[in-house]
């Protein structure tokens, strides 16, 4: 069963889970194959029941002691734009669709987006733009992120920060 699994790290995003939750993007995403959806939602105010998305197998919880599972299991991973959420999905080679929560003053997390997205290894959206980007997406043209390599991930993370 085709899998996406959403997580917001230990954050509070609502807006990430109401937008992935909605009947538009629910459709957008039976219209690829998916037929569950996994949703870690952190602190947020939102625990949707598993009733609550027609169409889909629904899971939702707050916490777990790792997500590492989740994310093996997964076919595509939405994830909020938090470094150490994208690095456990790109290291484990799944195909990564960062949702940038763009209420965030000085968003730092804009910046390693668009730089991972820049060398292929995610695609990166608002909610608002989240179902088109959905609707339109070539997995395809994503490449692997070669984990184990500390310097070049410091590199990559001065160069994103724009303090190199």
């Amino acid at each position: 069963m085709k899998t996406v699994f959403v997580t917001v790290g230990t954050t509070s995003f609502d807006e990430l889970i109401e937008s992935v939750t909605s009947p538009e993007t629910v459709q957008s995403l039976k219209a690829r194959g998916y037929e569950r959806l996994v949703l870690q939602v952190g602190r947020g105010s939102l625990l949707p029941a598993a009733d609550s998305c027609p169409h889909v197998r629904l899971q939702a919880y707050r916490f777990k002691d790792s997500i590492a599972e989740d994310i093996k299991q997964a076919d595509l991973v939405i994830s909020h734009a938090g470094a150490g959420s994208c690095l456990e999905a790109l290291g484990a080679g799944k195909s990564l669709l960062v949702v940038v929560n763009d209420k965030l003053m000085n968003n730092h997390q804009l910046e390693m987006a668009r730089q991972l997205h820049m060398d292929s290894h995610l695609l990166y959206c608002t909610c608002s733009t989240l179902t088109q980007t959905l609707r339109t997406m070539d997995l395809s043209v994503l490449q692997p992120f070669l984990p184990g390599q500390p310097k070049n991930f410091a590199n990559f993370l001065d160069k994103a920060l724009g303090v190199q």
